[in-house]
């Protein structure tokens, strides 16, 4: 097949390349894109996962896209829902049509002579190999392998004569009427999963090894619903994405500055959820907020399907499966019929691609991020990576800004060629996913790009502090090269406090 040349290719079709892509089309006018994206439909995330329960773990006013409003009064969106907006999205952009489905990209190499990225890829469907060549390249694949999660090996697994499902790959048409269900975890998906299924198991457990800092969410917010009410949608909607906003960034910085304050408050509020129908020890992590992520209860489900009996919390490790279930340290044995080990993501970045700059191997580990959004050394290339701390798609709209600020500039000024240069050997310890020592992030520490000790290079997962940064900030600022050539730090007026403050709040 002859090649096909872009003046940007996007890799991957979820939130963030839908995203990268309606910016594109609204910022970058004319140029020639397209989307590779491995999966027969678009969504990313929200396509592959089908656990019962699946949904945002973030508000769905700061999680949906900046340029397209999250409208109603639902916090807490389900999977569905979330990829019936992304749809929704990429038609009203217009980006349908640039979407290469069924196609795995299998490498992607960087030519300084010929001055753009060759891909090779794989049509799935039809096993035929194809090539596309592009000025400019942007990753937008996540953060985790969709081929398969992390699952540990346990011992007497084999013995097990019930199911064993992995929320990653759930079977279409799984009956658990009726059964007693084993959820082995304590994040996100556990959450999920345990109150959902309770409603038809005969009891659910969940089996943890640690307590998880959890924080009960409305599924309704009734002051958004009043204030749609007496004002215009679009103003109702900027209150309260910039409410949410400041709320977020308000925990989150708590909880760094005062993490023994905020650990009482989080306690208080599960103990008046509990009402003493659950060991506290049960809801206790022995870190600080934030040193993991923190989980939303949906209208605290998990604590309703507690008080009920339906659902009960096990902390203990596991000895071994057996015949009728697990075998914990304590010598207590589990029974379960279905067994779901909702261990944790495993962790790759660029959907496994390994990139090439002239024929030498990028090893990201190895490397620096530049205002996470490029790495250095790396020519012509974007990576869209959200936030951990709040909503993803805050830093990846604003990403994908810059990202088409940067290609305007280079448009403008004839330049062909744009790296990041890390000459001051900042690279640090922290991981692009930060500070963060959550096991599925440790078990990735050798395949993650790593952070700066300062400047750019340094990730700040600060909304506020990001959209100064990536939106107003002066594209050339001395660390980025032109054609080989250094820019030079912009003295341009700054763009001061109030404007970013506006504008990331209010969208002004």
């Amino acid at each position: 097949m002859a090649k096909q040349h872009y003046d940007v290719l996007i890799i991957g079709a979820g939130v963030s390349g839908i995203g990268m892509a309606c910016h594109l089309k609204r910022e970058c006018p004319g140029k020639r894109f397209a989307i590779l994206e491995r999966r027969q439909s678009l969504g990313g995330t929200w396509d592959l996962f089908r656990y019962p329960g699946i949904r945002s773990d973030s508000d769905m006013f700061t999680f949906g896209y900046n340029f397209r409003p999250w409208t109603g009064g639902k916090v807490l969106a389900d999977g569905a829902s979330i990829k019936n907006y992304v749809a929704e999205t990429a038609k009203e952009n217009d980006v349908e049509r640039h979407i290469r489905y069924g196609v795995a990209v299998k490498t992607a190499d960087w030519s300084s002579t010929d001055k753009c990225w060759t891909l090779t890829a794989e049509n799935e469907q039809t096993g035929d190999q194809e090539t596309y060549t592009a000025s400019f390249l942007v990753g937008c694949t996540g953060y985790y392998n969709y081929d398969q999660g992390y699952k540990p090996d346990f011992p007497g697994e084999a013995d097990f004569k019930g199911q064993i499902v992995h929320p990653q790959h759930w079977p279409e048409n799984l009956d658990y009427s009726g059964k007693k269900v084993v959820v082995i975890g304590s994040g996100a998906t556990a959450i999920t999963l345990v109150p959902t299924m309770a409603e038809k198991a005969a009891h659910v457990t969940m089996l943890q090894r640690s307590p998880t800092y959890l924080m009960p969410l409305p599924s309704t917010d009734k002051v958004t619903l009043a204030l749609q009410k007496v004002l215009p949608e679009k103003t109702a909607y900027r209150l309260t994405r910039a409410r949410n906003i400041s709320i977020s960034r308000l925990l989150y910085e708590r909880s760094r500055k005062s993490p023994k304050a905020m650990r009482r408050l989080f306690l208080s509020v599960i103990k008046r959820q509990l009402k003493g129908k659950a060991d506290m020890r049960h809801f206790s992590p022995d870190y600080n907020p934030w040193d993991q992520r923190l989980c939303v209860v949906k209208d605290g489900d998990l604590f309703e399907a507690i008080k009920a009996g339906t659902a009960s919390i096990k902390t203990d490790h596991i000895e071994r499966f057996t015949k009728n279930g697990i075998r914990l340290k304590s010598g207590e044995e589990l029974e379960a019929d279905i067994i779901i080990p909702a261990t944790g993501l495993d962790i790759q970045m660029l959907g496994g691609i390994t990139p090439r700059v002239d024929g030498q191997e990028v090893a990201l580990k190895d490397k620096v991020i530049y205002k996470n959004v490029m790495v250095e050394g790396v020519p012509n290339a974007g990576m869209i990576f959200g936030y951990t701390n709040i909503s993803w798609t805050l830093k990846a709209d604003i990403a994908s800004e810059y990202l088409c600020r940067l290609i305007n500039h280079m448009d403008r000024n004839g330049h062909q060629v744009a790296v990041a240069r890390d000459t001051e050997n900042s690279k640090g310890d922290d991981t692009i996913l930060g500070s963060l020592d959550a096991g599925y992030i440790k078990r990735a520490e050798d395949r993650l790009p790593r952070q700066g000790t300062h400047g750019p290079w340094k990730a700040s997962q600060n909304y506020l502090q990001d959209v100064k940064i990536l939106r107003f900030d002066p594209i050339e600022d001395g660390y980025l090269e032109f054609d080989g050539q250094p820019s030079r730090a912009s003295e341009g007026r700054s763009s001061g406090f109030l404007r970013p403050l506006r504008s990331a709040l209010f969208g002004a």
